[in-house]
């Protein structure tokens, strides 16, 4: 990943990406410290997301670490920055995802989307409605047998 760099700069000059991904690669970092911004900046977050949130920057820059295509590389680093330039814009405030661009989820892999998937569900069971969690904290059986009157069913 650290050789082709210099490959992604030059890309980002000669016009061949998005004005998005051309105004986070101005400042696009180098792999080490962009990891360890992310997971600095995750500090912030609540604890649920926090843990959340660093097992997935672990494990992606894991899965990321031997690739050498510079296309995927500036695309892997830009993409992460611009989440760390919204995290950080977001700071001591709720944070607040975006919708994903249909063009993104158009490229994307069958296997990105896998990933994506698995995100959105354990994204959603860390994050429960309060009455969601009510009912889930609630005993299982007093919970079926409740006809909404007080009264349980023999």
């Amino acid at each position: 990943m650290h050789t082709s760099l210099r490959r992604c700069a030059q890309m980002l000059n000669s016009g061949a990406v998005s004005s998005q991904v051309k105004e986070a690669g101005a400042t696009l970092l180098p792999p080490i410290p962009l990891y360890r911004q992310l997971l600095r900046t995750h500090r912030t977050l609540p604890p649920e997301m926090r843990s959340l949130g660093d097992d997935y920057v672990k494990s992606e820059f894991r899965r990321h670490q031997k690739i050498t295509n510079p296309v995927h590389v500036m695309g892997f680093l830009s993409q992460w920055k611009m989440y760390l330039d919204e995290l950080r814009a977001q700071s001591g405030t709720t944070f607040k995802g975006r919708p994903l661009d249909p063009t993104v989820f158009e490229k994307m892999s069958d296997e990105q989307i896998g990933q994506l998937y698995e995100l959105m569900h354990a994204a959603k069971g860390i994050w429960k409605q309060p009455v969601e969690l009510e009912h889930s904290t609630q005993d299982p059986q007093t919970s079926r047998n409740d006809d909404g009157g007080g009264h349980s069913k023999p």
